[in-house]
């Protein structure tokens, strides 16, 4: 839908768990990146799994994850973040509804080759690390990929923002050193407050600037972009599809 000139923009955040449990973290990571004249209302699948940490959990959330962005449209929003690293019902969700929905890979990666030529990702667990390992080649930038690591803690425990730091940073660093990495993407949207403090100490240890890049900000930041623009996905990738009543 186009939103007038003098109208606000209506963006969605969509949450692909059924829980609440991380909404205000979600909307504190965003808030800094959030423009005036933007309106956010965040919404949660309501049967699915409460986390995503593999493929199961992946596809299990997708189908509801469809459902809720096709309410969404339905109810007059300009846009949906998905807060999915790996995309959970994004691409099917484009086959349904006519307004643009973005996931959180595509977005931070592209930040990233924006401001560098190689990047690796800091993950959570192995089970992201194996699910996420394929998406630079799904996107044409393998060559730009350095190397994912994981630094062992479940999204449950990433509030623990102390210990996550320090985790990601010893992570970060080795993927600098030994991979090759000139920026760092983090691997999961429940990494908040996490990516600013990262880079200042990979700066201070490397004695120079390494951007760490927040998917929710890239992603949110990107997905205002596309409705100011007008833009959504191509009828000639994603073909229309109406959901069964």
């Amino acid at each position: 839908m186009s939103t007038p000139s003098n109208s606000p923009i209506r963006i969605c955040v969509l949450v692909p768990v059924a829980t609440s449990a991380y909404n205000d973290r979600i909307m504190k990571a965003i808030a800094p990146v959030l423009p005036s004249d933007v309106q956010v209302e965040i919404r949660n699948i309501t049967t699915g799994h409460p986390d995503i940490e593999n493929r199961t959990n992946w596809l299990q959330n997708g189908m509801p994850v469809v459902e809720l962005a096709q309410a969404i449209a339905n109810d007059g929003f300009d846009g949906i973040w998905l807060t999915d690293f790996d995309m959970c019902g994004v691409e099917a969700a484009r086959e349904v509804i006519d307004i643009p929905i973005i996931g959180g890979f595509p977005a931070a990666a592209f930040t990233a080759l924006a401001l560098s030529q190689r990047f690796s990702i800091i993950t959570i667990l192995q089970s992201t690390l194996a699910m996420q390992r394929g998406h630079p080649q799904t996107y044409g930038i393998q060559d730009n990929f350095a190397s994912i690591r994981a630094i062992d803690c479940p999204v449950s425990q990433l509030d623990n923002v102390d210990v996550v730091v320090v985790r990601t940073f010893e992570a970060a660093l080795k993927a600098i050193k030994d991979d090759g990495a000139q920026a760092i993407l983090l691997g999961c949207t429940g990494f908040v407050d996490v990516a600013s403090r990262v880079s200042t100490l990979l700066t201070e240890a490397l004695g120079a600037y390494v951007p760490v890049i927040d998917p929710n900000q890239a992603g949110f930041s990107f997905l205002v972009s596309l409705v100011r623009m007008k833009v959504r996905p191509s009828r000639l990738t994603y073909s229309k599809v109406s959901l069964q009543s």
